[in-house]
């Protein structure tokens, strides 16, 4: 019988479930399309535990989530999961987008989330790798040959001086895809999206410094965005599980066709009043909520015809437990409208 014919539930199909309860579906996610099937080793351990930062925007694991995406919010994930897609989350600031890589991260049990923040000199090579000349230079001078090192304890060779990005991490031949997030992309050069198509649909990279001595080390030791050391072999790095990218713009402008069509588009509107519960839940409790609730229902004022931010909204409900001003002078103060200047 074919798998379309099958009856399932409807929900059966979801690798990430958003419900912030840390589970192990990810195990259960089906080849990738041919088209997307990469094949980069040896394969290389699971990535580290998550760092502080997911604890720091999502709240402590079973309190409720910033991001408990539903209906077709959900559906566009997942299928950025199944066909190794990067999602591309458009919105106004303050709405969650970066906020989903760490809840899929953490709820997958992907490890640490790979951060790439985009400023307008952000270049490609800047995301792939760093490779530091001026210090080999400097070792070369002081210790009479390129594979000297000055401290007995630092690395020898050219492995020694390079240090893949959040890009380039992103790309190793992991086993489990790991989670990348590129923030505020529109924020970048007008040819870093164009850049980033040939990653992104091939799923490799070369190092040149490597490349070119392949032929006499083909294999060399480089050091990871996440601070650990992995072998690249014949100065090629070549994915295994194509990570999970989430690219993220405030709308600023318009990317190429080119990109878009190779991205799975997620529009996110301005939280509604059961996700910001949500979010003042998981940093405050209940009791947060309760408290909160007038500064809750003046944010969603606000917000239907003013540019405002959720971490606006915790800060004021944070600040009111303490403060001698009235809830009402704190939220016009610490809720001041982001699309005036004044």
């Amino acid at each position: 019988m074919n798998r379309c014919d099958e009856e399932r539930d409807v929900n059966d199909w979801l690798i990430y479930r958003g419900t912030g309860e840390p589970h192990r579906r990810i195990d259960e996610l089906p080849a990738p399309p041919p088209w997307r099937d990469f094949d980069g080793g040896p394969e290389l351990a699971p990535a580290d535990a998550a760092d502080s930062s997911s604890q720091r925007r999502l709240g402590p694991v079973g309190e409720a989530e910033l991001f408990r995406p539903e209906g077709e919010e959900l559906e566009l994930i997942n299928a950025a999961l199944y066909l190794r897609r990067p999602l591309l989350v458009t919105g106004d600031p303050g709405t969650g987008k970066s906020t989903l890589a760490h809840a899929v991260a953490r709820e997958l049990g992907l490890g640490r989330v790979l951060k790439w923040p985009i400023v307008s000199r952000t270049t490609l090579t800047d995301g792939l790798y760093q490779y530091d000349a001026i210090a080999r230079l400097q070792d070369v001078q002081l210790g009479g040959g390129p594979d000297h090192a000055v401290d007995a304890a630092a690395p020898r060779g050219i492995g020694g001086y390079i240090r893949l990005g959040p890009l380039g991490t992103a790309m190793l031949p992991f086993g489990r895809p790991r989670v990348l997030l590129v923030d505020e992309l529109d924020k970048s050069d007008i040819d870093l999206p164009n850049d980033l198509l040939n990653i992104l649909e091939e799923g490799e990279f070369p190092i040149p410094e490597l490349e070119r001595i392949a032929d006499r080390e083909p294999e060399v030791d480089v050091l990871t965005d996440d601070g650990r050391r992995v072998r690249i072999t014949g100065g090629r790095v070549s994915c295994r599980a194509f990570p999970f990218v989430v690219l993220t713009s405030n709308g600023e402008r318009d990317f190429p066709a080119a990109l878009m069509r190779r991205c799975i588009h997620l529009p996110l509107g301005r939280p509604d009043k059961h996700r910001l519960a949500a979010m003042v839940r998981a940093h405050f409790g209940e009791s947060g909520v309760a408290c909160g609730q007038e500064l809750i229902n003046e944010f969603l004022t606000r917000s239907a015809t003013e540019l405002v931010a959720a971490d606006q909204l915790l800060n004021a409900i944070y600040l009111s437990s303490y403060a001698t001003k009235s809830t009402e002078d704190l939220a016009k103060t610490l809720m001041r409208r982001l699309d005036r200047s004044r």
